[in-house]
């Protein structure tokens, strides 16, 4: 079969996964190469990425590549990628996934935390929201680029602290000595979670992508995503979920939160993994009676 051509953006933590999803598939006996992109969220470092206007910021030039043949499969952040697929594109597989927190680097000092006059940078209004939620008081500068390029901003800023993925620092062995897992903090729905994208059309490339596919992560992320799809939030929107399979059951925790923090729902309901299909609706359904509905019309106005 001829060489795989792998779709990637060109950032280091975008590389690396395009890199473990081809070591994947050549032990599987498959030749890969990579094709490197840069989306307009790499090249736009100052805009904050809720004001991009729609979903899939990072992941729209990975399709056209798929369209336009430059690519025969391409990887993401499967939290950055649309709940809803482009048409004729399909999620074909996702590696296991790898941590899940977001964690909060800081600088060897935590009395901030009792403060008033904290600054912890993020670009994500989710963490914003969160933080507000326990932190009113506390301003959060915007902060976007690569992970390299934000462990530089948090140095060379007054900033207190920053808040990152856990998953991106340890991939690229950028962790640094002085961070705090924010076990509080509900992460975006499927993140840690690397996913593999291909053209509905060509099933021979389908087929390959199953070999490497990992079943319990690809459950955990549906059951996440179905909620966010649900309660119609975007990616960038202030929604968390995550799920968790705890032997015969599956779990989920989720929440909704308006931009100041000082609205929240949380949820939290298992079910038998038979009904797996179902929680992520069903709870999102749940929290739109809830209040959750009230909460996101709100934010489309603001």
């Amino acid at each position: 079969m001829k060489t795989l051509r792998i779709g990637t953006r060109d950032s280091a933590l975008a590389v690396w996964q395009a890199a473990t999803v081809a070591r994947a598939l050549e032990a599987k006996g498959y030749r890969t190469e990579l094709v490197e992109v840069k989306s307009a969220g790499d090249l736009d470092l100052s805009t904050p990425l809720s004001q991009f206007g729609s979903t899939g910021v990072f992941t729209k030039i990975l399709d056209e590549a798929l369209y336009q043949d430059k690519a025969d499969i391409a990887v993401h952040s499967l939290k950055d990628y649309p709940t809803q697929a482009p048409d004729g594109i399909v999620m074909a597989a996702v590696l296991k996934r790898g941590p899940v927190e977001d964690i909060l680097v800081h600088k060897g000092n935590l009395d901030f935390l009792e403060q008033a006059d904290g600054k912890v940078a993020t670009g994500s209004i989710r963490r914003i929201a969160q933080w507000k939620a326990r932190y009113p008081e506390h301003e959060n500068p915007g902060l976007r680029g690569n992970v390299q390029t934000r462990l530089k901003k948090l140095a060379d800023n007054n900033w207190h602290g920053a808040i990152f993925a856990k998953a991106g620092l340890e991939r690229l062995n950028l962790l640094p000595e002085h961070y705090e897992i924010l076990d509080w903090m509900i992460p975006a729905p499927a993140q840690g979670i690397v996913g593999i994208t291909c053209l509905e059309s060509k099933s021979d490339f389908q087929e390959i992508l199953r070999e490497i596919n990992h079943e319990e992560t690809a459950l955990r992320a549906q059951v996440e995503r179905d909620f966010l799809r649900t309660v119609e939030g975007g990616c960038s929107a202030p929604v968390g979920a995550y799920a968790e399979i705890e032997e015969n059951q599956i779990r989920l925790q989720a929440g909704v939160f308006s931009l100041d923090g000082k609205e929240k729902l949380r949820l939290e309901n298992a079910v038998p993994l038979s009904a797996a299909s179902e929680l992520g609706i069903s709870m999102a359904q749940e929290a739109l009676k809830r209040g959750a509905a009230a909460i996101l019309e709100k934010i489309k106005h603001d």
